[in-house]
């Protein structure tokens, strides 16, 4: 697994590079605007050359999350069809700056079957307008009306858009174990995955959030903590970290103080060099 963290772009998209190698990652997720606010300036061409010779310079994996506000299952209209607009302008932002996968939250609705046929719509619509862009879709902890804290409801989402081929899976730690998945434990994390590769596969993902989680087994609270410093412990990153399954994806900390970054890669890379060597094949 390549290893490394959500990056500000205070100053410029660019920026995020320099601050990724400083925290020595070996990758990095940005946002390509304010994630609390819809508006956002355009891209300007020079500031798009540079983002791209800054990823050459580099070379360094990079991934995109949308900002917060967006909702493709807005009950409400006005919402919803603005969700919809600022998604697809964050897909034409990623098309602009080369980055593969935009990371969304799938959205919030209080009936998860009207919930997931809104999100699928909302996906062909951007979709079907960006370039080569494609969307992760991440899940979720549970909290409130959210959709996206059961694999089923992934697997009903990728099964209605017209676009699966465009759309992967987003996996946050934090997530996982407050939606109710165990983790934890060794035997959970493996059934975890045993779910996960039933409903939509595990070569859907292409990403992983690192953190820790403040709150008990099944909260349904959205709560990140330090790595090794929450309910989840240290351990359970190795069982990621060591899954040759996952030996391809990024791993992105989003953790809650970014000037640990530093302190929290290293903490995972010594349990990824603690993964058991590869089984020689035998004829």
């Amino acid at each position: 697994m390549l290893l490394g963290a959500h990056e500000s772009i205070a100053g410029g998209v660019a920026k995020a590079f320099a601050r990724a190698e400083a925290d020595g990652a070996d990758c990095l997720q940005i946002f390509t605007k304010n994630a609390r606010g819809w508006a956002a300036k355009p891209l300007e061409p020079p500031e798009v050359a540079l983002f791209r010779a800054e990823a050459r310079r580099s070379g360094l994996p990079v991934l995109a999350h949308c900002t917060y506000l967006v909702n493709l299952a807005a009950q409400d209209e006005a919402l919803r069809a603005k969700s919809r607009a600022g998604f697809a302008d964050e897909l034409s932002r990623c098309d602009a700056l080369g980055v593969p996968w935009l990371v969304l939250h799938p959205g919030a609705h209080a009936d998860a079957e009207a919930g997931i046929a809104l999100i699928a719509e909302g996906l062909d619509l951007a979709l079907g307008k960006a370039a080569s862009a494609g969307v992760l879709l991440e899940v979720t902890a549970g909290q409130g009306t959210s959709i996206g804290h059961r694999f089923e409801h992934l697997s009903r989402i990728l099964e209605r858009t017209r676009w699966r081929d465009r759309v992967g899976i987003c996996l946050d730690t934090c997530h996982l174990y407050a939606a109710g998945y165990d983790i934890g434990r060794e035997d959970g994390y493996r059934a975890t995955l045993q779910q996960l590769d039933r409903a939509v596969g595990l070569s859907r993902v292409k990403a992983i959030h690192l953190n820790d989680c403040k709150k008990p087994l099944g909260c349904r609270v959205d709560r990140h903590e330090e790595i090794g410093r929450g309910e989840l412990g240290l351990a359970p990153f190795g069982f990621f970290l060591q899954d040759r399954r996952l030996s391809k994806v990024l791993g992105v900390l989003e953790t809650p103080e970014p000037e640990l970054y530093k302190a929290n890669l290293q903490k995972l890379r010594r349990l990824l060099q603690k993964a058991p060597p590869a089984r020689r094949r035998t004829r």
